[in-house]
């Protein structure tokens, strides 16, 4: 344990996985690779929304949203990874910390607030096809999005600036890969009942009420799905919305699984634990952004087609 007796905390110290050398380096090699993925991927997918007349509507809109999303996210928190990987036990500044925390979170927020809409978008698309048009306008859909990533930059707004204005005395250690908010109230010495209070309403507003929504949209869905006569029908409109509905699944499963595992009081249960954490926490992190363009690209039939129109016509421009 590093300690501080000075009044304001000036630095914090990332430890990670630092305890197991070997691990570190091998997840050094494939964080990199799946983060250069991840830019990779997204950006593919951003590109053929914006180069694809066909794609120019509100459910690819809000799609090349959750890509830009995705990039902002690693980029705010992997190159720390990275970094801790690299040097063991990574020293940040308060300010860097405090940065690097605002940036992950609000990009969470968002992305939770913005599946929401999403399922809402394929609600509105399913259920009143003949409306939709009118409904979903550019008027809606572009407010709707810029309302996802305010409300998300203010929740991180809200709770970054509290734990700014913690008194950090002792304890400087922080048992995660990067600066998240959790482990740093955990450091505090001062009583954090704001922050807990705070958080929870956070995690009602962001967590719970975008996944109620979820939950009751595609209730409907699957009632209206369910009354379409033929069988094609049915497939053609479940396939616009089950690479939504996966990507929802391993969003709110990986994160689930974070927060509910068992805690061990033993010695032996609590150093398990605090791998599987990590370990679990660095998948949220990484693989989940990266899976998203994958998904999209092999269970939405537009998206692949609009890719391999896009890496075709580059292919026919090389060989002229």
């Amino acid at each position: 344990m590093e300690t501080s007796n000075d009044s304001m905390l000036t630095e914090f110290v990332l430890v990670g996985l630092s305890d197991y050398p070997q691990l570190q380096k091998v997840l050094f090699v494939l964080v990199l690779c799946t983060y250069l993925m991840i830019l990779l991927g997204n950006g593919v997918l951003i590109s053929v929304v914006i180069y694809d007349v066909h794609l120019h509507k509100p459910m690819y809109f809000f799609l090349c949203n959750l890509s830009f999303l995705d990039i902002f996210y690693t980029s705010s928190s992997v190159p720390l990874i990275l970094g801790s990987f690299l040097k063991g036990r990574k020293r940040v500044s308060f300010p860097e910390c405090m940065v690097q925390m605002f940036f992950s979170f609000a990009m969470g927020a968002t992305e939770c607030v913005l599946l929401g809409m999403m399922a809402l978008d394929r609600f509105l698309a399913i259920c009143y096809p003949l409306r939709y048009p009118v409904i979903v306008s550019k008027a809606t859909y572009v407010p709707m999005a810029v309302g996802c990533w305010a409300a998300g930059f203010v929740d991180s707004l809200v709770q970054t600036s509290l734990a700014m204005q913690l008194p950090f005395c002792t304890n400087n250690v922080i048992h995660h890969f990067v600066c998240e908010i959790l482990a740093i109230l955990k450091l505090a010495c001062a009583d954090i009942s704001i922050n807990v209070i705070s958080m929870a309403g956070s995690n009602l507003l962001f967590l719970a009420v975008p996944l109620l929504v979820i939950a009751i949209s595609y209730i409907f869905i699957v009632a209206t799905i369910l009354k379409i006569p033929s069988a094609e029908g049915k497939q053609k409109a479940f396939s616009t919305c089950s690479a939504h509905l996966t990507v929802v699944i391993i969003f709110y499963g990986t994160l689930f699984f974070m927060y509910t595992k068992p805690k061990y009081k033993a010695t032996v249960g609590a150093e398990h634990q605090s791998v599987i954490g990590a370990l679990s926490s660095l998948f949220y992190g990484v693989m989940t952004p990266m899976l998203n363009p994958l998904i999209y690209s092999l269970r939405n039939k537009d998206v692949k087609a609009a890719v391999q129109n896009m890496l075709g016509r580059k292919s026919l421009i090389k060989h002229l």
